[in-house]
């Protein structure tokens, strides 16, 4: 198969020598805003040649034109967004990678969650991926201190780890290019009144569903596929399980989450659902989050220069509504800035 990439369209080529199709009825394809499929009819049989249950963005499928040319077959499929580049037809972790540049243009990210481990592990899969700098809140802090967090947090409590590793957030705010990873339990992305410099990059939530009813060995095998969902507050993505994984259950978890407010993990960007954990799914996930910031960056592209903005003006606080230069966070929302 032949992919190329054109300003307005992309263009499929399949080869097509050594099957026995006699016209182009024997031809089958079925676009979709999403998804391709591609079957030929052969021998009284239908063999697919493709079936892309995920294209990189969406297409306009009434506008999809095919025909044959010599032994193949060309397929061009008009893009919604013409002004994004696909790296490839279907949307992988290989496909994000290289497509990602293009939509974070340098923001960092910053990986939040209840597990220090988990945002680790998956903070460093993603960075590697997309050329960032990997960053971990804990290393820093632990570094610094001479001592790991847990004696820290015996010799001086909880709160003394939370304001240091806000004032670590703090020096990493203007950083770009970076995925840090924070502290899950003793974390200051817990308290709500801790985020001002979490504001700076994109923030994924990685957070494990209660939508589950089997042992989370048995679950994890039966990953099937990475789906996207909307809500009217935030993307989410989750895993789809065969076996007693409710989707929709993992859905309104995420929602009520955001809508509830309780949680200061709600003022993520995005949310990224997972019914279990192993090491060795860590790229799993940072695929899902990168699919997550992609579909984000997609439904507001400013959202990147917003960011720098935030960052250029001091990061006060005044995220996603930004107030103009010389606001007072001090002053309230609705305070002016000082007359020169």
């Amino acid at each position: 198969m032949q992919f190329y990439d054109g300003s307005s369209e992309v263009e499929l080529r399949l080869q097509l020598g050594g099957r026995d199709i006699r016209s182009s009825k024997d031809i089958f394809v079925d676009a979709n805003e999403t998804s391709l499929m591609i079957r030929v009819q052969q021998s009284g049989s239908l063999t697919t040649l493709i079936d892309a249950n995920r294209l990189f963005d969406r297409v306009k499928p009434a506008e999809t034109i095919w025909f044959i040319d010599d032994d193949q077959l060309v397929v061009n499929l008009k893009k919604q967004d013409p002004d994004l580049k696909w790296p490839d037809i279907m949307e992988s972790w290989d496909s994000l990678r290289v497509g990602s540049s293009q939509l974070l243009k340098g923001t960092s990210i910053y990986i939040i969650g209840e597990s220090t481990d988990i945002n680790q592990k998956v903070a460093q899969e993603l960075a590697v991926g997309i050329g960032y700098t990997p960053l971990s809140t804990k290393e820093l802090l632990e570094n610094f201190a001479k001592q790991t967090i847990d004696s820290w947090v015996l010799a001086e409590g909880s709160d003394s780890v939370l304001e240091a590793e806000s004032a670590i957030l703090e020096s990493l705010s203007s950083h770009v290019r970076t995925v840090v990873a924070t502290l899950g339990q003793h974390g200051s992305a817990r308290r709500a009144d801790k985020w001002r410099h979490l504001y700076a990059g994109f923030t994924v939530w990685l957070s494990q569903t209660e939508a589950i009813a089997l042992n989370l060995w048995d679950l994890w095998k039966g990953i099937n596929a990475l789906t996207v969902h909307y809500s009217s507050f935030l993307p989410l993505i989750h895993m789809r399980i065969h076996v007693n994984f409710d989707e929709d259950s993992a859905k309104e978890e995420a929602r009520k989450h955001v809508q509830d407010g309780r949680l200061a993990y709600s003022k993520a960007d995005v949310v990224v659902k997972f019914p279990g954990w192993d090491a060795d799914h860590a790229q799993s996930l940072a695929q899902a989050s990168l699919s997550a910031l992609k579909q984000l960056i997609l439904s507001d592209k400013k959202l990147p220069s917003k960011k720098s903005l935030y960052i250029r003006l001091g990061c006060r606080g005044d995220w996603p509504n930004i107030k103009p230069p010389g606001w007072d966070p001090s002053a309230g929302d609705d305070a002016s800035p000082a007359a020169p």
